[in-house]
Order: C-alpha cells, then structure tokens, then sequence
C-alpha cells in the first residue's frame, strides 16, 4: 500500500510520497522500542530480521536512518524525519481505518495493551480474552512486567498503572478503586503478637515489594488528621507481588499489598488485616493512553468493556 501524501516543502515531498506503509510502521516500532532486541520481541521475530528489514528500507530509499556505529540507537537525520512525519503517517492511516470499521461497526486493527504481571494474570488477561472474542477482527498483544515502567511503555495503546501515579505525558482514566492493606498470616500473630499502632511495626519482620520506584521501606499511615511514618527494615524483600505474598501466607511477616491481590486471602483466614484503623495511601487502577487527538474505536471500545467489569465495585469488593 502507497501513500501519496501533499506536503509544501518540496525538500520532503519526493522523499515521503512513495514510501510503505508497512515500512513506516516498522520504522516507528522499532524507535519506540529503543532496540533491535526489544523490537524483535515486539514484533516477534530475530533480531537478524530487524536488522535485515532495516537494512532494506534504508537501500529501497538510498539513505541511512539508524547509525548502527554506537551502543545506543541513534537516528541519523533522516532517521529523525523518517519517525516524525512517519508518526503523523500512521496517525492519518489509523484514523482513516476507525473512521472505516466505525461505519461498518467492526473492531479491527492491533490492540497494544501493557500491565503489571500480578493484576494482569488476575484479572485482565481474562478480560482480554473475553474482549477478542467480542472482537475476533482485532488482535490484541498483552504485554506485562514485574515492575513496569510508565517510561518505557513502548507501543502501547493503553498502559495499566496501580498506585502513586508520578509525573507521565499520558492520559489517565481511573478504572476501579483499590486499597493498600497491612496485614499478615494468623500464624505470624501468633508468634510475633498483634501491633497495636504503627510505630510498634518497626520491631516487626516485615516484608516489602520493589516496585514503581517507591520508597518501599516507608510506610505512611492516617487516621483521620493524624499521620504516621514508619521506617521499617525488611527482613525479606522481592520484586515479585506472589513470591511477596507467598511469604506471608507461610508466616514470615508482614506486608502491605493491594486489596485487589489479598482480598480472597483476608476473606477466607488466611491472612489477617492489621491495624485496622489506620490508612495507607491508595492505589488506584488506572489506564493510561497516550496524549492523542481523538481516541480509536478499539481502545474506546476495550475501556468501556474494561469499565463495565469493574463497575460499579470492583470483583475484590464483591
């Protein structure tokens, strides 16, 4: 497929008007993803077959657009042109499909989801499943991580984020409340006793999840006007939230986990909520989308089937 575009600046004119689509979108895959490697898992192929792709557009075009002489990717100057108005490209094509799949009201196109592990096999990689039923025409990609990064969200249309959300360029739509829970397994009270304010913590073994680039050893607690801040020594920590919980399951200590995580945990016994009266921080889920114009058909139409599982409470507060 060719695109044949009308830009004033004779300059780029000859240099756009003939190129692939497909080429394009290469092009922006493989710059978001900042490497051959992560392209390569984005794209699910070698690296060898990046590197050839690129190999042959930049000899269909006669230019070069990565210099492949350093360790990072950096793009040459019509590298840098090739990815801005490629971006503008495949904006104007994906709108163009939307507007085309709206009238005919089929979903279709590549969804790009990214999630945390934990949340993602709980409770969202079943409703993306259910979703591409609904929708057999789209493909969806779930990719997910320990300890995702809201900077290196790559190619993701919408990107799941629990908990404090920093500064991010991206638009966020909250999805479904969500408490941070202290607690522990009956056997850890039994052994260790029951703490009855916060500050008693810091003589407890308490265990801590690395995640989100938080200061995990600090715990903040309110009750009402008052607040409470507790520096706590781990006596375990991972980035794992299931080796995390494993831990407390089998008596090692105390943690603060999300409520969507330890909700069936607290209801069966297994785990016991600790100080009850006192409040951490929330952590909400949220999803966030890039800052476009407009919003597609598929990521409108994934966030309302999102949104109708989740409301009007949550499955953890069900």
């Amino acid at each position: 497929m060719a695109l044949w575009l009308n830009y004033t600046d004779s300059s780029i004119k000859s240099y756009l008007t003939m190129i692939l689509l497909d080429d394009v979108r290469f092009f922006q895959i493989l710059v978001k993803a900042g490497s051959m490697v992560a392209a390569a898992r984005e794209l699910n192929v070698s690296p060898p077959a990046i590197t050839q792709r690129l190999q042959q557009i930049e000899a269909k075009h006669g230019v070069r657009l990565i210099d492949r002489s350093t360790r990072r990717m950096q793009l040459t100057d019509e590298g840098e042109l090739m990815f801005e108005k490629g971006a503008l490209i495949c904006s104007e094509a994906d709108a163009l499909a939307d507007l085309l799949a709206a009238r005919s009201g089929v979903v279709t196109g590549h969804l790009r989801v990214s999630a945390p592990f934990g949340f993602s096999r709980r409770h969202l990689a079943p409703l993306v499943a259910d979703f591409h039923i609904r929708h057999a025409a789209l493909k969806i990609s779930l990719s997910v991580a320990d300890n995702p990064s809201l900077h290196d969200t790559g190619t993701a249309d919408v990107t799941f984020h629990i908990g404090e959300l920093q500064d991010s360029s991206m638009v966020a739509y909250r999805i479904a409340p969500n408490e941070r829970l202290l607690c522990a397994a009956p056997r850890y009270v039994r052994r260790r006793g029951m703490p009855g304010a916060p500050e008693e913590l810091a003589a407890h073994e308490c265990i801590t999840l690395r995640e989100n680039n938080e200061d995990v050893s600090l715990w903040k607690f309110a009750r009402g006007k008052a607040s409470r801040h507790v520096r706590i020594e781990p006596a375990l920590t991972s980035n794992d939230g299931d080796i995390v919980c494993q831990w407390a399951l089998q008596g090692h200590g105390i943690i603060v986990r999300s409520e969507w995580d330890v909700a069936d945990a607290l209801k069966s016994g297994k785990l016991v909520r600790l100080l009850p009266d006192w409040e951490l921080a929330p952590a909400d889920v949220v999803a966030l989308v890039p800052q476009r114009k407009g919003m597609s058909a598929r990521v409108k139409a994934f966030l309302d089937f999102v949104n109708g599982h989740f409301a009007p409470q949550p499955p953890w507060r069900r």
